[in-house]
């Protein structure tokens, strides 16, 4: 969903990120520019772009009311499975199936900051809600916790016996929540790693 609600996008394998009205249904814009299944999609905190990330190893910022391609980001040597704004909009996290997680510039595309200590893909990435934390799942079953300005690993947590599929912070920030092929769902404390 877009912030205000209004809009929902998509991402697919026709290689299109889609924007549709939320109460209607109806296809309001395609954007057209990977070159590869669209895996995740995601609008900026005030709405005014979305970004998205595909098979293609790319991660593309789209104008959201236009569609137009304002930045392409490369440097990745797989898919990029997930990606999400900072709480302020300032910059993108994505994770890759190349095993790094990427900081990036979302107003001029520069990566700021590689993290490279997953052993396998990189399948959830979020930011925790002031944006000083940024947290992965990866197909290593592990979830891992790092600062978002420095890129230092504060916290592996461990306890999920196959891939870890998708991860969120609470509102709150007091919490992670990551699932699991394993068939269960965890619940973290985000500041001892205690499950």
């Amino acid at each position: 969903y877009s912030p205000d609600g209004s809009h929902i996008i998509s991402g697919s394998n026709d290689n299109t990120v889609r924007v549709w009205d939320a109460t209607t249904g109806e296809s309001l814009l395609t954007l057209d520019g990977h070159t590869n299944w669209v895996i995740s999609v995601a609008y900026s905190p005030d709405g005014s772009r979305i970004v998205s990330g595909s098979g293609d190893s790319t991660v593309q910022v789209w104008d959201a009311t236009t569609g137009e391609s304002l930045l392409t980001f490369t440097g990745y040597i797989d898919a990029v499975y997930s990606v999400a704004y900072s709480p302020d909009g300032s910059h993108i996290v994505s994770g890759s199936r190349d095993n790094t997680v990427r900081v990036w510039d979302a107003n001029t595309g520069e990566s700021l900051m590689t993290l490279t200590e997953h052993t396998d893909a990189v399948t959830s990435v979020a930011y925790s809600p002031d944006g000083s934390r940024i947290v992965s799942g990866s197909l290593d079953n592990t979830v891992r916790v790092w600062d978002a300005n420095t890129g230092e690993s504060l916290m592996t947590l461990t306890g999920h016996t196959d891939s870890v599929q998708s991860i969120a912070y609470s509102p709150d920030g007091s919490h992670i929540v990551s699932g699991s092929r394993d068939n269960t769902v965890q619940v973290w404390d985000a500041n001892t790693g205690e499950s």
